[in-house]
């Protein structure tokens, strides 16, 4: 499965080309918007550390774990066919512990960095709107959620 973000007339020309130089048959899938910005990922660390630093018992990469499973996996697999497809028949028929050490290093299965920028607000409402809920004190993103300035 190849995964391009087109940004410019360049861009678009470029993948012409490559789609032509491709035996058929061949499945093509489009969707719209870019990658998650640098600003929401720095958004999404920060978080990370955030929610550590007040639970005490775990780290932010073990938080990030956590809600790329509960969170950004079922936006995934509601949106993305082949997310759907490899998810399913690698990770779900595995035990939850299991799943959730292949969202960490070193396995980290990819989920949030497949994400355009309307999905991974969606997934950083939700991490928001879970962690909030328990009481979580989480810096404001102010208009980070909307911002789609630069990309990653």
């Amino acid at each position: 499965m190849s995964q391009r973000f087109l940004e410019t007339d360049a861009d678009r020309r470029t993948l012409i080309r490559f789609l032509e130089a491709q035996p058929l048959p061949l499945t093509v899938t489009l969707s719209k918007g870019g990658k998650r910005t640098l600003k929401q990922n720095g958004l999404q660390m920060k978080w990370m550390g955030e929610v550590a630093a007040q639970l005490g018992d775990q780290t932010a990469e073990e938080i990030r774990g956590f809600c790329k499973l509960t969170i950004g996996v079922p936006i995934m697999r509601a949106e993305s066919p082949s997310f759907r497809e490899q998810y399913d028949a690698i990770i779900r028929p595995l035990p939850y512990e299991h799943k959730l050490a292949m969202m960490m290093e070193p396995f980290d299965f990819k989920v949030t960095r497949l994400m355009n920028t309307k999905q991974f607000t969606t997934y950083l409402d939700g991490v928001h709107r879970y962690w909030s809920s328990k009481g979580i004190a989480l810096t404001d993103p102010g208009d980070l959620l909307k911002g789609l300035g630069e990309t990653k």
